[in-house]
C-alpha cells in the first residue's frame, strides 16, 4: 500500500513540474489517437449538443481520462502484476474511452427518427432560396436558421466551394459527416442542381422539390405510426392494468365471502 502511494504522488510530481508533458504526448501522438476515432463520432456530438460542441476538444477529452484510468489501475496492481490484472487495466482504459461514444449512441437512437426527420424540413427551406439564388449562395443563406445539428457541415461546403471546389466532394464530406436518412441521395441532387446551364435549373429543381416532399411525407408516415403504436401500448396497459385490478377486487371479495 505505501508503494502505491507513494507512486501516485511521485506521477503527480512529475505531471505538476511539467517533466511529464500530458498535452505533448497527446499531441505527439495523435495520429495514433486518431485512428481509434469512430466515424460518425462528430456527427453523434453535433446531434447531442448542436453547433456550438467542439469534437476535437471532447475526443482529447476521452483519450486524457482513458490514460488516466490505465495509470490508477497500473499503480493498483504495481504490487502484483499479472497478466490478468494488465488485461484488467486495459480493460478499463477501453471502457473509459468507449462509454462517452456509447452513451452519445443511445440518445441518437432515443432520437433517431427526430433528427432524421430534420433534413427534409431543412432542405424544403433551402428549396425556397435556391429559386432565387444559385446552391452554394442559398446554402450560406441557410445556415442561420438551420438545425444546430447541420451548420457545422453546412459552412465546410460553402467553405469548400467559395475556395474553388466545384466537384461533388463537399457535398458527399457533407453525407459521409451525417448519415442521417437519404443524406447522400439528397446531397447528389443538390450538386446536379448548382452544376449546368440555367435553362435546365427549373426541370432539375422540380425534380429536387418532389424528392424532398416526399421524403417529408414519408417521414410523417413514420410519426404518425409511431404516435399510433405508442398510443396502442399505453391503451394495451392500461386494459392490462384494469383487468388485473378487477381480478384482484373479485379475489378479495370472493375471500371475504369465504371468511364469512
Amino acid at each position: 500500500m505505501d508503494i502505491i502511494i507513494v507512486c501516485a504522488i511521485l506521477i503527480f510530481i512529475l505531471f505538476y513540474n511539467k517533466t511529464i508533458d500530458g498535452k505533448k504526448f497527446l499531441i505527439d501522438n495523435e495520429k495514433y489517437f486518431q485512428a481509434l476515432r469512430e466515424e460518425d463520432y462528430d456527427f453523434l456530438l453535433y446531434a447531442k449538443y448542436g453547433d456550438d460542441v467542439i469534437p476535437d476538444l471532447l475526443y482529447r477529452k476521452r483519450i486524457t481520462n482513458a490514460l488516466i484510468a490505465g495509470f490508477v489501475f497500473f499503480i493498483i496492481f504495481l504490487t502484483s502484476l499479472s497478466l490478468i490484472n494488465i488485461v484488467i487495466a486495459i480493460g478499463a482504459m477501453f471502457l473509459v474511452f468507449k462509454l462517452p461514444y456509447i452513451q452519445l449512441k443511445q440518445f441518437y437512437k432515443a432520437h433517431l427518427h427526430e433528427i432524421d426527420i430534420m433534413l427534409p424540413y431543412y432542405l424544403k427551406s433551402l428549396e425556397i432560396l435556391i429559386q432565387h439564388y444559385t446552391v452554394p449562395v442559398a446554402i450560406g443563406k441557410s445556415i442561420d436558421d438551420a438545425p444546430d445539428i447541420f451548420k457545422p457541415g453546412l459552412r465546410k461546403i460553402v467553405e469548400r466551394v467559395n475556395a474553388g471546389d466545384s466537384s461533388i466532394d463537399p457535398y458527399m464530406e457533407f453525407s459521409n459527416t451525417y448519415p442521417v436518412r437519404d443524406s447522400m441521395r439528397m446531397m447528389r441532387l443538390l450538386y446536379r442542381l448548382g452544376i449546368g446551364s440555367q435553362e435546365n435549373k427549373q426541370e432539375r429543381l422540380m425534380m429536387f422539390s418532389r424528392t424532398v416532399s416526399n421524403l417529408q411525407n414519408k417521414a410523417r408516415e413514420i410519426k404518425y405510426k409511431e404516435r399510433l403504436g405508442h398510443m396502442e401500448s399505453l391503451t394495451m396497459t392500461m386494459l392490462v392494468v384494469t383487468g388485473v385490478a378487477v381480478m384482484l377486487i373479485v379475489l378479495i371479495s370472493m375471500m371475504g365471502m369465504f371468511n364469512i
